[in-house]
């Protein structure tokens, strides 16, 4: 059984509060977007799980891998649950913002539950994809959502940006999240995330903001550089996803890209 877990860009990230828990509150809107990995599961002969990967190379040990974790959460409460074979085929940057991996986790948590035919309803799915993740719940249901709380909270959003063009940049610069959100000084936004998207497209370029550019730019100008080159070639917006290193524009045309291919850059654009 194959699927094909897709990314996400953030429109718009304020960090609003540090909770007791160690996370931070905030307010983004999450964006699907087709820029895809391929998950396969297949049945195993061995009494383990076994992993494979292809594309993109995955840090860090197997038993790390989010797909691999997402298995073995399930086995805790589904003994039934048979060892498998994965096979994950990487085409999303890591540690770019894009939640690839979370992604990734998600699928697997489906993926189980229709293939061995689990009967877990949605709402605890997306509580499995919790501890997995605080990006991971989004990704069960797929669909434009605004989140808050640790990003696990979310509300369907009447959000189409089909009629655009996106324009997906990663630099290739991996950015620390945990060091990120030591350079926020959380504050309330000075209006509501929900209220800006709502607004056109043109006018989110000066009220719809990512908390995150401000000390990432600082870091790495070359992030930034990136950003201007998107608004000078005609983007009616452009950000960093998440806390980066992923930057996006939106256009209503087409636009030249040359000056970004000649860096080696990783780029997708999305019709």
């Amino acid at each position: 059984m194959v699927v094909f877990p897709n990314c996400k860009i953030n429109l718009g990230l304020r960090i609003i509060g540090k909770r007791e828990d160690g996370f931070h509150d905030l307010e983004t809107v999450f964006y699907p977007i087709a820029l895809i990995d391929a998950l396969e599961v297949l049945p195993s002969g061995n009494s383990e799980i076994e992993f494979t990967g292809s594309g993109l190379a995955v840090d860090g040990n197997t038993a790390d891998n989010l797909c691999v974790k997402a298995w073995h959460l399930l086995k805790k409460d589904f003994p039934q649950l048979p060892a498998i074979r994965i096979h994950l085929h990487k085409a999303i940057p890591m540690g770019a913002g894009l939640g690839g991996g979370s992604a990734d986790a998600a699928c697997m948590l489906k993926l189980l539950n229709e293939r061995f035919r689990l009967n877990i309803p949605t709402p605890q799915l997306m509580d499995y994809a919790l501890q997995l993740g605080s990006d991971c719940p989004f990704f069960i249901n797929n669909k434009p959502a605004l989140a808050t709380g640790r990003g696990e909270l979310m509300e369907d959003i009447a959000l189409d940006l089909s009629a655009y063009r996106i324009v997906l940049i990663n630099p290739g610069i991996h950015i620390n999240t945990g060091w990120a959100f030591t350079k926020i000084k959380p504050a309330a936004p000075a209006g509501t995330t929900r209220k800006i998207i709502e607004q056109p497209v043109e006018s989110w370029k000066d009220e719809l903001q990512n908390d995150f550019e401000a000390p990432v730019f600082e870091a790495h100008p070359q992030l930034k550089a990136i950003k201007d080159q998107l608004y000078a070639g005609g983007a009616l917006y452009a950000a960093m996803s998440g806390s980066g290193s992923s930057l996006f524009g939106i256009f209503n045309t087409k636009t030249d890209i040359a000056s970004f291919q000649n860096k080696n850059y990783f780029i997708k654009i999305i019709n």
